[in-house]
């Protein structure tokens, strides 16, 4: 994680559901998996009342999406030097990657007809 800004680096601006928000820095290479860390290590003092028990909890959502943990701000092709908006929330699991897609794809091919006697 970065503590200056520069055009290397990428702006996150985090935003809890109670709708607090809180600024961060950090490199393309960091990881959704070490900005949870890097966010539970430095919480927030505005943040007591959502305060969670352990890093391995807390999930970035991008663009509607949960980010998997070794996801790179890099990867997600992020403006450098600019601020991104992502929401962070407590949550144990995550649903796996196109699982609801996938759901609505099989029901789509189903038929449901009439058995005929």
């Amino acid at each position: 994680m970065t503590s200056q800004r520069d055009p290397d680096t990428v702006n996150l601006r985090l935003i809890l559901v109670s709708g607090k928000t809180q600024d961060f820095t950090f490199s393309p290479n960091d990881s959704a998996t070490e900005i949870a860390r890097h966010v539970f290590e430095n919480w927030p003092a505005g943040w007591e009342e959502e305060s969670v028990s352990s890093p391995s909890i807390l999930r970035l959502i991008f663009q509607g999406r949960f980010l998997h943990g070794n996801v790179t701000l890099g990867a997600l092709k992020l403006p450098p030097g600019r601020t991104t908006v992502m929401h962070l929330v407590a949550r144990e699991t995550l649903p796996e990657p196109n699982s609801h897609g996938q759901r609505n794809r099989e029901k789509t091919t189903e038929s449901s007809c009439c058995l005929l006697l």
